[in-house]
């Protein structure tokens, strides 16, 4: 489709230019005919016999960005594509669901994968060919140059349709298999045992030495942290203290975490935390939040309540659009270099800095002449305040003066780059983290802002990302209307979020919100077959098979946020239809073996199991909300880690007759007029107290 002369300076303009997705029209000017995922495509296919093309990446994917100025933008390339095949381009963030398919295919018939994703379909839909990056040329002996892909698949599709055939029934056969498969087929009794067995087993995964789990590339892994943090809390295990403050420490000192701005980048190249690939994600910045502040509840070190705080400040400037929701992820490149908006020369901070301050700051944030990436120097710590300080012959206090006043001139300079790109599209299920993360903080942190950026958040998401029957829509863009069908990690995400923001207001729309989700859950996405949920609904478009995913990858797995959802929910309602504790019940049963023997897989369904079986406490406050009696109870929840626990508050004027639809609420008065605390736990409730030292004495009981 050639775009005409008048309609601007790009020779070419192709169908992606009609869509919302920021990584979708960066390539609608490739000489490529691509096609969004949809009717149209494959009916061409359908029609013409051809193969289809499917390539999947998403914005912020360095590599993806590679292969489009190889190869999508190469004409002679473009033109294989074009006379061969139906060309597809998919943002795997708005279409989860088919990345989820043809990623398992590709591992199937590679085994790995990774993005960008490239797969050859049938006119049908089913996979027969597939990998990840291909060079445009033969500069890598074990890698097909992708002109020699194209013409390979294409004489093979033609000449040889029965060898095509028999691997795509093959693929098909295993992806329909895994559909119906789970981890597996007995059930064992869910004990405490479970959670014993899978934390050893990601206690000898560990980094001793650097921190983390595993070595180079190094994840966050916020999920099987956070479980490793319920292991401790259950345990007092000093060792996995140890390992986790490590770990904590580390990545917050290293180059991963941006020292200037905030915020965490996508994962480490190396296993000290110190060279990033630098893009920052929505998903990774909301789950670590969380885990930090809980890190502060759990060991008081005001060091991770700073590190929370100064993320949300940079997710506050940097990825809040005007509307109330957040951005999805910021790219790792600018100026066509990875990294460059980042990494300092010496002479750059000399020139910034007065010398004295230039020498204490290079000292402190370990900048050479030579650098540490390619010339540059990324900013990391080593060495505490405290020896710093020692070194130069100076006050802890006054080191710190001079780096705050360092950090501040060298943001200001900063700002004045060119930024890496945003992709400023809005997903349900990523607002919900961060949704979660504003909320929590609120209290944590008191802080009002924050509290009014989560409820702005959750009024956004539910007026233009929810259609009027109560369903989800997956995405939305500024000035264009929200698209596609929310999947399960959208409903559940979400409604996890409006559970905290519940406990940061006390305003019950909130709590009825999140019931509602729930209830859309249970009727379009459980599988009574199989005790899980599917990933999308039941009346969702049909594709080559359903997909399902149980275990955590970058994001919680949508089934393990449901477990969790539905657990609490029950809890807060009485669940007198037995709607959602049984069907948790069923699933961490379904699962939980597995969790044994890959618990960095499974962190946050390991954290649900934790819930399940933690006996969870059920506190009530009654009370004004905002009266300094009501607060100072809440501090006293807030001020430590519990993270198995529900919390309500009555309003003392509420009716009885609204209490009584909440059974926590219900017969709950104040005490001599004051702010009183109910807490229960296992059927059985402690005498009702109004002073926070009675309050916290139930609590660490």
């Amino acid at each position: 489709m050639e775009k005409p002369e008048s309609a601007g300076a790009a020779r070419h303009t192709n169908r992606l230019i009609n869509e919302t997705s920021p990584y979708l029209l960066q390539h609608a000017h490739n000489p490529v005919d691509w096609y969004p995922w949809g009717e149209e495509a494959l009916s061409k296919a359908k029609a013409e016999d051809k193969p289809i093309l499917l390539s999947v990446g998403y914005s912020a994917c360095h590599w993806c960005h590679v292969m489009e100025h190889e190869s999508f933008e190469n004409e002679a390339i473009a033109q294989l594509m074009n006379d061969n095949f139906v060309s597809i381009k998919v943002d795997r963030e708005e279409r989860p669901d088919i990345d989820s398919i043809y990623m398992e295919a590709v591992q199937a018939m590679t085994g790995q994968g990774g993005w960008p994703m490239t797969v050859f379909l049938t006119p049908e839909g089913v996979p027969f060919y597939g990998g990840t990056y291909f060079p445009p040329d033969n500069r890598h002996p074990r890698i097909p140059s992708f002109p020699q892909v194209l013409l390979g698949v294409s004489q093979a599709y033609r000449e040889t349709p029965d060898d095509i055939a028999h691997n795509a029934a093959q693929l098909k056969e295993v992806l329909q298999q895994n559909e119906g498969r789970l981890a597996n087929s007995g059930k064992p009794v869910l004990s405490p045992e479970i959670l014993d067995k899978a934390a050893l087993t990601l206690l000898a995964q560990f980094d001793a030495r650097n921190g983390g789990i595993g070595n180079a590339p190094k994840f966050p892994q916020p999920m099987a942290l956070e479980f490793a943090l319920r292991h401790y809390q259950r345990s007092g295990n000093a060792q996995v203290r140890q390992l986790l403050i490590l770990t904590l420490d580390k990545m917050a000192l290293g180059g991963m975490y941006d020292q200037l701005g905030g915020g965490f980048c996508r994962y480490s190249t190396d296993a000290k935390w110190l060279v990033p690939h630098f893009e920052k994600m929505l998903y990774d910045n909301s789950q670590l939040i969380v885990l930090y502040l809980q890190a502060y509840q759990a060991f008081g070190d005001e060091f991770y309540m700073h590190v929370a705080d100064e993320t949300l400040q940079y997710v506050r400037r940097e990825m809040l659009s005007p509307e109330g929701g957040f951005y999805s992820t910021q790219d790792a490149d600018s100026e066509g270099e990875e990294g460059k908006f980042f990494v300092w020369s010496k002479a750059e901070i000399e020139q910034a800095l007065r010398p004295e301050d230039a020498r204490l700051f290079n000292l402190y944030y370990n900048v050479t002449a030579q650098g540490n990436f390619e010339g540059h120097n990324i900013l990391n710590i080593t060495k505490s305040i405290t020896e710093v300080a020692q070194q130069a012959g100076i006050s802890p206090d006054e080191l710190v003066t001079i780096l705050e006043r360092g950090k501040h001139k060298l943001f200001e300079i900063r700002e004045k780059r060119i930024h890496p790109g945003t992709d400023d599209k809005i997903l349900t299920a990523w607002n919900g983290l961060m949704l979660k993360a504003f909320a929590f903080a609120s209290r944590v942190l008191h802080n009002p802002e924050y509290r009014e950026i989560a409820i702005k958040n959750a009024e956004f998401l539910l007026s233009k990302l929810r259609r009027e029957d109560g369903r989800l829509y997956r995405t939305y863009k500024a000035g264009h209307a929200a698209k596609l069908n929310g999947y399960l990690e959208d409903y559940s995400y979400l409604a996890d979020a409006l559970l905290t923001l519940y406990e940061a207001t006390f305003e019950m729309r909130w709590l009825n919100e999140a019931l509602a989700l729930a209830e859309i859950m249970v009727d379009k996405f459980w599988d009574e077959q199989t005790e899980t949920f599917f990933d999308t609904a039941s009346d969702h478009e049909q594709l080559v098979s359903r997909p399902r995913s149980l275990w955590d990858n970058a994001v919680p797995s949508g089934n393990s946020v449901a477990v969790d959802v539905l657990l609490r929910l029950s809890l807060l309602t009485g669940d007198t239809e037995n709607r959602f504790r049984p069907k948790a019940m069923a699933l961490l049963g379904n699962i939980a073996e597995t969790t044994n023997r890959a618990p960095s897989g499974f962190g946050r369904m390991l954290s649900a199991l934790d819930f399940y079986l933690g006996e969870a406490k059920e506190i009530v406050l009654v009370g004004e909300e905002g009266a300094s009696d009501t607060e100072a109870l809440l501090n006293e929840v807030f001020s430590r880690y519990l993270p198995n626990r529900v919390l309500m508050l009555r309003p003392p004027n509420l009716p009885e007759g609204e209490a009584q639809k909440w059974p926590l609420l219900s017969g709950r008065t104040t005490l001599e007029g004051k702010a009183t605390a109910y807490v229960c736990q296992n059927y059985a409730c402690q005498r009702p107290v109004n002073t926070p030292s009675d309050l916290a004495a139930q609590l660490e009981s």
